[in-house]
């Protein structure tokens, strides 16, 4: 009786040693590096079971079957079979099945970018997404209207809607769904600013406040200048004058607009141009950032009227039409107009900008 205990007491000592081993010789697997040379590119399809991904490990020889059952047994055991998620993953070099199974459970997928820079048009909004090949096209030779009923939008001009800045997306995202964040993005943003507006603005609507907010980004590159730039528009939009901004006038034009402002393009009847049209242009003219959606909120105060490029990206600024004239000149004319500098600085020697040139200076002795 003894020598039959005996014997079973060591069976069952050999099986849980055979056992204990399988499983010990099982974990090492699953926490073995799989035989990657270089980094690999997989793509976990929508309702994709932990069952059909580990056969596709096998079919790659990444792993064999006693892994693979283990390796699904696993994922159901700690609950993750049913959390792994679609999409595009890079697998590196030294990836172990219990590192792939989070990885999967993480959804870190692989996120490729497209960039909308502040001040760009619509038309160049949907050159971008039409050329990226990241994007899985569905808008080709889509007008305008068409577009914007596809992200649900209907009956609204699309120039300004969307927000600049550089957006991240997984494999597989649609052309519409990018529009769409954009589009999201931009009404997040300029609602957030209207309601910090200030009360005594000249302007009715939060869309009234986008398109000022384009004419703004346009005027210039210079951040720093927005709420200045904001603030002589402001000013004007409060005593009924003509905004006279160039960038309206560009857009104006079109496609015809070959890199100079004529005289002639100055007087165009377009709803655009604000040199002929009182208030603002009927729609944004581009993507303003948030640093401009600020400004027109918030405008710098001070009695600026006027303001001219002065090079480097800056402005001068005038309070009057005879100091911005002589700005004109010295800024834009220079050494194109020397008698017309000196007739204006014998007559104002005292602006803002002639104080101290040596032109006013001998035009105010002579």
């Amino acid at each position: 009786m003894l020598k039959k205990i005996l014997l079973t007491v060591f069976i069952l000592s050999l099986l849980a040693g055979a056992v204990g081993g399988s499983g010990y010789w099982l974990y090492l697997q699953l926490n073995t590096s799989m035989p990657l040379q270089t980094e690999m590119r997989y793509t976990l399809k929508p309702n994709t079971n932990i069952s059909q991904v580990a056969i596709y490990l096998m079919e790659l020889h990444l792993i064999n079957y006693p892994t693979a059952l283990a390796w699904v047994w696993l994922a159901r055991y700690e609950g993750k079979a049913q959390k792994i998620k679609a999409g595009q993953y890079a697998i590196p070099v030294g990836t172990t099945p219990q590192k792939l199974l989070d990885i999967l459970v993480e959804g870190k997928t692989i996120q490729y970018t497209l960039t909308l820079p502040e001040g760009w048009n619509f038309r160049q909004v949907i050159a971008a997404v039409m050329a990226s090949p990241d994007l899985t096209h569905t808008l080709q030779g889509a007008d305008e209207k068409t577009i914007m009923e596809k992200i649900g939008h209907p009956d609204e001009h699309p120039e300004g809607r969307f927000y600049p800045d550089t957006y991240h997306f997984p494999e597989g995202t649609t052309d519409v769904a990018f529009l769409q964040r954009a589009y999201d993005k931009m009404e997040k943003e300029l609602n957030a600013a209207w309601e910090k507006r200030r009360p005594e603005l000249p302007l009715k609507t939060a869309y009234e406040a986008l398109i000022l907010a384009s004419l703004v980004e346009k005027e210039t590159g210079a951040p720093e200048e927005h709420p200045q730039i904001a603030g002589v528009f402001v000013r004007r939009l409060q005593k009924g004058m003509l905004l006279q901004t160039d960038p309206t006038v560009i857009y104006a034009l079109g496609s015809s607009y070959d890199g100079n402002i004529r005289k002639d393009d100055l007087a165009l009847k377009n709803p655009y141009n604000t040199y002929v049209n009182k208030g603002l242009p009927p729609t944004p003219i581009a993507m303003p950032s948030k640093d401009a959606l600020n400004a027109v909120m918030n405008p710098a105060e001070g009695e600026s009227l006027y303001f001219v490029a002065r090079g480097g990206g800056m402005h001068y600024f005038s309070k009057s039409l005879s100091e911005h004239e002589c700005a004109v000149i010295e800024f834009q004319l220079k050494d194109k107009a020397p008698r017309m500098f000196q007739q204006r600085c014998s007559q104002r020697p005292s602006c803002g900008v002639c104080r101290g040139h040596p032109l006013a200076t001998v035009s105010a002795r002579n």
